[in-house]
Order: structure tokens, then C-alpha cells, then sequence
């Protein structure tokens, strides 16, 4: 987590993902346990206008009781311009006009409690297996940098434990779900 310090652009490259990211100026925290339990993920709050491409979550996101599946998401300078969901389109929809900063992301975290090793539909849970990475819709947490507003904090993982690489301004960081570095 230390590594991250000082870094600028983060690139996610997955099946059905290609985003980047600005982590310029933001801190990474770890949650060991004391944010939330179980433990076992680094998060901050990406800057606000920079995330550019697609990305695909196949495990489902659920968010007041309701889920939707198989979203997939296109970013234009931190904004979401295309949502599409297997199921639950609707619900997906409602939450993107929930306000203005819900388009926006408010979070992006890496997974790394190897303890969780499958989708439980707990997002408590699922966000924390090691491999993956979330990313937040919505408000961001001041603690890291986050400016980002909202009503909406929706957390939606991204499996990147198979045909994936994760690149921090171009070096190489992780591997089909290993750190690398």
C-alpha cells in the first residue's frame, strides 16, 4: 500500500474492462478491521473527473436491498455516459439519477483478504476477496482526498483474479488477481 504513495494513473485491464484512473494526491488507507468487518482492503477516493473507459461487474451489486447484474459502465472524464445491466437495469438506472455526484466515483479499492474466496452477495464481504477491486458510486471519503458528493456510496466489485492486469503509471502492480510488486 505504501507503493501507492505519490502515484498518479491507475489502469485497470480485465475481460469487458478497460478504465483508468487518477489517484493523484490521494491517500490509500488500509482497513485492517477498523472501517468495517471483515478487514482486508486499501481504498481512496479517485480524483473525480478522471476515470476514462469501460468496466464490467460480474459479481452482483446490491444496494437498498435491490441488485443489479452484470453491469457494465462507460466513463467520460469521471462520469458514467452508458450504464447497461443484465438485470436490474431499472434499479441501476434510479440510482444513477439519484443526484449529481452519483455518476461519479467516490472509491476504488483493492481486494485483498485471501479468507473471502467467493461471491457471497455481501458486499461487505465480496468487496474484501482477494483479487478483486471495487469501485464506489457516489460520495467519496474526505478522509483520502474525495471531494465527490452524493447520497449514493455503491460499492460494485470487479473480479480481476483471471486474465487481468492492474498497471500504476505503467508499472506493472498485479496479476490476474496477485500483487506484483
Amino acid at each position: 500500500m505504501q507503493w501507492l504513495g505519490g502515484k498518479h494513473t491507475v489502469q485497470l485491464r480485465g475481460q469487458d474492462t478497460d478504465l483508468t484512473l487518477s489517484i493523484d494526491g490521494r491517500t490509500f488507507i488500509n482497513d485492517d478491521g477498523h472501517y468495517n468487518l471483515p478487514g482486508g482492503e486499501f481504498f481512496t477516493s479517485p480524483v473525480e473527473d478522471s476515470a476514462n473507459g469501460i468496466i464490467r461487474y460480474t459479481f452482483p451489486a446490491t444496494f437498498g436491498g435491490r441488485s443489479a447484474e452484470d453491469v457494465r459502465l462507460r466513463f467520460e472524464n469521471g462520469v458514467v455516459v452508458e450504464a447497461r445491466a443484465g438485470q436490474g437495469q431499472d434499479h441501476l438506472d434510479k440510482m444513477l439519477a439519484m443526484d449529481d455526484g452519483a455518476r461519479r466515483l467516490g472509491e476504488f479499492a483493492f481486494g485483498n483478504n485471501r479468507n473471502v474466496d467467493r461471491c457471497t452477495k455481501d458486499t461487505l464481504f465480496d468487496e474484501k476477496m482477494g483479487g478483486t477491486v471495487h469501485l464506489a458510486l457516489g460520495n467519496s471519503i474526505p478522509e483520502t482526498g474525495g471531494v465527490n458528493k452524493s447520497a449514493l456510496h455503491w460499492d460494485m466489485v470487479c473480479d480481476l483474479r483471471q486474465g487481468s492486469e492492474i498497471r500504476v503509471d505503467g508499472e506493472l502492480f498485479c496479476k490476474d488477481g496477485e500483487f506484483v510488486i
